[in-house]
């Protein structure tokens, strides 16, 4: 097997087991806390983030981990990964996300297949989702420059955060998106919202890219001086 078909299994497998965190902890957390959302959300929230940390660390050395087409995209816009591999890992992340869904209705005895009906309409969520994705994308372009071995942490802390301080609960993943449209569940999405969101995300990834570019041409070492 290929080094790159490697990274693309990988890929698929890492973005899987993230929507079964996800969308698994959204059904556990509603069943066991049916009558407090806040409690389902902070419960879902926790399980999200320390899925992060774990599925970047280990993940990382084989695939980098983007688990978001977006992502890849910025990486390869700055020239840290080949653009040649961007569809390749599209198609992975699409794939794995639709497959966790799909793992947890299976888990759960739920429909396999099912379509979402939680309605989120408007311009305030997706304009919530281009705010979550320009933080998202900007903790990933500048912690991948500067503190590599941060960004498990500084990724999980800021997504387990804008559950709660973006609208939209922070979805800031084309992919995720996409899947959480095919699970009638606490994380779902309806399929007629989808595309608000993924411009919101389009959006807040394009403006996080443009900050960087700005950021690094501006950017001086820093100089210590000795105190006489």
């Amino acid at each position: 097997m290929t080094r790159g078909n490697r990274a693309l299994i990988a890929e698929a497998i890492a973005t899987a087991l993230l929507l079964v965190a996800v969308v698994g902890s959204g059904v556990m957390a509603e069943r066991l806390a049916p009558t407090s959302p806040a409690l389902a959300l902070l419960a879902n929230a926790i399980a999200t983030g320390c899925a992060l940390v774990a599925l970047i660390v280990t993940f990382a050395p084989l695939s980098g981990a983007h688990m978001n087409p977006l992502v890849s995209i910025a990486m390869a816009i700055r020239g840290d990964h080949a653009w040649r591999d961007v569809p390749g890992y599209v198609l992975a992340q699409v794939a794995g996300a639709i497959v966790g869904v799909l793992a947890v209705h299976a888990m759960f005895a739920m429909p396999v297949f099912e379509l979402s009906t939680k309605a989120r309409p408007g311009f305030s969520l997706a304009f919530a989702e281009a705010v979550a994705t320009f933080g998202l994308l900007t903790i990933v372009l500048r912690g991948s420059r500067d503190r590599p071995d941060a960004v498990p942490w500084t990724v999980a802390c800021y997504i387990t955060a804008a559950y709660w301080f973006t609208a939209s609960t922070s979805f800031a993943n084309p992919a995720v998106t996409l899947a959480r449209a095919l699970t009638e569940s606490f994380a779902g999405i309806r399929l007629v919202d989808v595309p608000g969101f993924v411009l919101g995300q389009c959006i807040g990834a394009a403006a996080a890219i443009g900050f960087d570019r700005v950021m690094q041409s501006h950017s001086t070492p820093l100089v210590t001086r000795d105190v006489p």
